[in-house]
């Protein structure tokens, strides 16, 4: 079934007629193919990169303060502008993809992380890279709810969830990638070398991305019949070529036409029938990354409070991020198995239930041990939101809904590393962690009282 926002209307176009009926149909049943996995390996650069360049600060900012004289508070200033600047982004970008098409501001955000980059490398003092550390959010925060987008829309609902879950795992994987790149380049050419990296990289995904063609489903929801069909038309081309024998017949399901009248994106994620998935979806980004950066920035911190070396605590949490690959893993295969509501559910109450317990922990060994088991249930936790989230909402809308979600998890991300010490400074760390881990709580009921199933259901019949 399809998102119905007005009455069905005669269409005399009998061909744009026919494709209204049977977009979703076509696009449903066509097999996965490598086709479709190129697609996803390219979107998921969005991950890759962004994760590199948020890790970059972790191994740059000590040579960075050094230059520039940074206090404590400049250096603190430095890691939170980009978190300023993924708010811009996501909440912008998600409004620009639904007006303008999912492909060209999935383009033009990489364009300004990229050239962004380039300028940070030649900052010359603290205001200048401050800037370009805004403007490299700004470009970070667009790529996540165009890049959901994009690839709920074209993965079949068969595969989907898996699909978006394992985007996460690019996010490990770029981290761990930054840090053997900067234990490479920086010792030998310094800090602004790595940034120099990241421009380069943002060049190389501007190349890749231009294989990804813009969503029918977008061109659909903006009445753009034509431009829908051509699309279509070009992909199941490419995935007959794939697949090597003839794609299995549409079904012949009816989707009503859609009505020409438009609201806002913005007011069709208040309006009521999208007014409980709203307050799901913020509550939800919100909750779970207070908690979740309140937690991880203290992370080596605890390891060195606890008397281990600084480059120790920094190795053991490298260590436990990647216990991070088996938990996306493993939530990318139970979003298809069991369901997307109650995975979403079950990870977010595991996180808060590690958090809590690694609050109580004092030894290193016991930090260690429990630490690796939060960083396992973090990132199923973070599959399972990035697949449910995209699902929820209309297409005409779905960018808003996935950026403004995101934007409001960025705001989570900058309250939770100052609300831990607050809470460090008067009641200790346990009962810091508690109220981490309670943060994240309140995001699990939302889930289990306003959230939808969407398991197994096309898109258009999610948001019916």
């Amino acid at each position: 079934m399809a998102e119905i926002t007005g009455p069905v209307t005669p269409d005399s176009d009998s061909h744009a007629a026919q494709q209204r009926l049977n977009l979703a149909s076509r696009l449903e049943r066509l097999p996965l193919t490598r086709y479709q996995k190129r697609l996803f390996l390219i979107i998921a650069t969005a991950w890759l990169f962004d994760s590199m360049d948020l890790a970059a600060l972790t191994f740059i900012l000590d040579p960075i303060s050094n230059e520039f004289a940074l206090t404590g508070t400049q250096s603190g200033l430095l890691a939170s502008l980009s978190f300023a600047g993924m708010v811009v982004g996501a909440s912008t970008a998600g409004m620009l993809a639904d007006r303008f098409g999912r492909r060209p501001v999935f383009v033009t955000s990489m364009l300004c992380w990229g050239f962004a980059s380039l300028v940070a490398a030649m900052s010359w003092d603290l205001t200048s890279l401050l800037v370009c550390r805004f403007f490299i959010g700004v470009g970070m925060g667009a790529e996540f709810p165009v890049a959901q987008s994009l690839l709920s829309e074209f993965v079949p609902a068969k595969s989907r969830g898996k699909y978006l879950g394992l985007l996460e795992g690019f996010w490990p994987i770029g981290f761990i990638t930054c840090g053997a790149v900067s234990l490479l380049v920086v010792p030998a050419l310094g800090w602004r070398a790595i940034y120099v990296v990241m421009f380069v990289l943002s060049l190389y995904a501007l190349y890749l991305r231009r294989a990804v063609p813009e969503s029918a489903r977008w061109h659909e929801s903006r009445g753009q019949f034509d431009q829908a069909e051509r699309t279509i038309e070009h992909v199941e081309k490419e995935v007959t070529k794939a697949y090597g024998k003839p794609l299995p017949p549409a079904g012949e399901t009816v989707i009503p036409a859609q009505s020409t009248v438009r609201r806002a994106p913005v007011r069709e994620l208040i309006s009521r029938p999208y007014l409980p998935r709203t307050i799901m979806t913020w509550s939800l980004w919100f909750t779970v990354l207070l908690g979740y950066y309140g937690i991880t920035t203290w992370q080596s911190k605890l390891l060195a409070d606890s008397g281990m070396s600084i480059a120790g605590s920094i190795g053991f949490v490298l260590l436990m991020a990647l216990w991070g690959i088996p938990g996306f893993l493993t939530a990318s295969f139970l979003l298809e198995k069991v369901g997307r509501k109650p995975v979403v559910i079950a990870f977010v109450l595991l996180s808060a239930a590690a958090s809590y317990v690694y609050g109580l922990q004092s030894s290193p060994a016991g930090l260690i041990a429990v630490g690796s088991v939060m960083q396992f249930v973090y990132f199923g936790m973070w599959s399972a939101l990035y697949a449910y989230t995209p699902e929820v909402f209309a297409t005409r809308f779905r960018a808003t809904g996935c950026g403004t979600a995101s934007a409001f998890g960025r705001i989570g991300a900058l309250v939770g590393p100052l609300v831990v010490p607050f809470a460090l400074t008067n009641w200790g760390h346990t009962a810091a962690f508690a109220v981490a881990g309670a943060s994240m709580v309140v995001g699990a009921i939302a889930v289990a009282v306003l959230g939808p199933e969407t398991k197994n259901k096309a898109l258009e019949e999610v948001s019916r």
